[in-house]
């Protein structure tokens, strides 16, 4: 039970650092409406783009993966490598379930980016690529996320040290994320609003 405590603990670290949502700290710091109030109702990079611009949008996706890069950094450094996969879904959790902002948060892309780029670099920079691919084809936010998030779960399974266990991992954050966009995938396929 003692070997678990430090990854009990750094998951809970995680969790609650993952809450702290600076696309609704911004808007409220700058005396705008919630971003949860506009477009598709997500606080995220895309919806602060459409709403204030690529400055603001650029600063919050910058203050996400800087987030998200210290939490993958602490884990690697504390935790075996198998279960640091599980911390970055602590961190995404955190980010669509947020404590201080009444558990309605983002989707977690930039954060999951941002994780990727310590755990597995190289496929964090695929990752990107299959972004803008993707972006290019379909000209759609999220169809190009999911390219993405694909790219970024892959990377931290096939990380040697991670194991199948590290694997599970990285397949239960992509999953959460692509479960995170039901509302996209509904007004997209499914004949609903999203």
């Amino acid at each position: 039970m003692s070997g678990q405590l430090p990854f009990v603990g750094l998951f809970a670290a995680a969790y609650v650092a993952g809450s702290v949502n600076f696309s609704i700290l911004a808007f409220k710091l700058s005396g705008r409406e919630d971003p949860r109030q506009y477009g598709s109702g997500n606080p995220g990079a895309t919806n602060v783009y459409r709403k204030a611009g690529l400055a603001w949008a650029a600063g919050v996706l910058l203050l996400d993966m800087v987030r998200a890069m210290a939490v993958a950094l602490a884990a690697k450094a504390l935790l075996p490598m198998w279960q640091v996969p599980w911390v970055g879904l602590g961190l995404i959790m955190g980010n669509h379930w947020p404590l201080f902002h009444g558990f309605r948060g983002g989707k977690g892309v930039a954060n999951y980016l941002g994780f990727t780029i310590v755990v597995a670099p190289a496929w964090a920079g695929i990752g990107a690529l299959a972004w803008g691919a993707a972006h290019l084809v379909w000209r759609t936010p999220f169809i190009s996320s999911f390219a993405m998030v694909l790219c970024l779960a892959a990377g931290s399974a096939l990380v040697q040290e991670a194991g199948f266990r590290g694997g599970l991992g990285a397949l239960a954050t992509a999953l959460f994320i692509v479960a995170c966009h039901h509302a996209n995938i509904r007004g997209r396929w499914g004949g609903g609003q999203g």
